[in-house]
């Protein structure tokens, strides 16, 4: 349901990575029709195997790490701050100290 709701936002992008949940073959012609390819593994109780690169799958890793830091910041993780704009300046500041550091 989540997926489908987004599908519309999704920007221009080359490739999505996604985690098993997502496999589902609308979900997989949606992204081909946007021009879109899709890194997402196969579900185990799938028939046939999907094809995907499994380099860049494991590259998704740095990504989830990423937002695990993220909300290590009690600020950032409980949405402290309502106002858009201020909880966007939180993320960059948590982001900065975190590259930084």
């Amino acid at each position: 349901i989540g997926a489908r709701a987004l599908l519309g936002s999704l920007p221009n992008v080359e490739w999505l990575l996604g985690d098993r949940g997502y496999d589902a073959d609308w979900f997989r012609d949606a992204l081909k029709d946007k021009g879109i390819r899709a890194c997402i593994p196969g579900r185990k109780q799938r028939k046939t195997p999907v094809k995907y690169d499994k380099r860049r799958y494991k590259r998704r890793n740095r990504i989830e790490i990423m937002f695990g830091r993220l909300k290590d910041w009690r600020r950032v993780a409980t949405r402290y701050d309502r106002c858009p704009k201020v909880f966007l300046s939180a993320i960059a500041l948590a982001a900065l100290v975190i590259y930084w550091l």
